[in-house]
């Protein structure tokens, strides 16, 4: 049986503070939506302080440290995908932003696309999200959400600028 993550638990370890995106994980409602507007902050930074190369590399960090903070924090939940770990969410959008910019309207506009897909999680996701369990598992069907959402801002971009 899984266990409820509280406060205590999110800084018992560095691994549950990161998984539990600093604690937007523990959000009663929706925390995947709360972790993914972690990243925004975090995307504005990067991209104000950070070349393209330095960006891009915070981003492959972040995502090898989330396969070890995820995986730890989901043995510690006894669960294989729980739903306080939101890394994945922050890492996936910090790549959507990347991509679309840091313009609010084109945030908004990919944060949507992200969430969608991301709860939907078309093949290869659903896939991942089956049978790729805990570290990995967690970080990469959200990885394929980001790449939809990035696919529909492009084609957007395209049909209608």
């Amino acid at each position: 049986m899984s266990r409820t993550p509280s406060l205590k638990f999110l800084l018992s370890h560095p691994a549950h503070f990161i998984a539990l995106g600093f604690g937007a994980g523990l959000s009663p409602v929706a925390p995947g939506t709360a972790g993914t507007l972690v990243a925004i902050p975090l995307g504005v930074l990067l991209n104000d302080y950070a070349n393209d190369l330095g960006y891009l590399a915070a981003v492959v960090v972040a995502f090898a440290l989330g396969i070890w903070a995820a995986d730890r924090t989901s043995r510690a939940l006894s669960a294989v995908d729980p739903p306080s770990v939101v890394w994945d969410e922050i890492v996936a959008f910090l790549l959507v932003m990347f991509i679309v910019g840091v313009q609010p309207l084109r945030v908004a506009f990919g944060f949507l696309l992200f969430r969608l897909f991301d709860i939907v999680k078309l093949p290869p996701a659903s896939f991942i999200d089956r049978n790729w369990h805990r570290g990995f598992g967690v970080m990469a069907d959200d990885i394929v959400a980001a790449f939809y959402a990035l696919l529909v801002f492009a084609v957007g971009q395209r049909l209608f600028s």
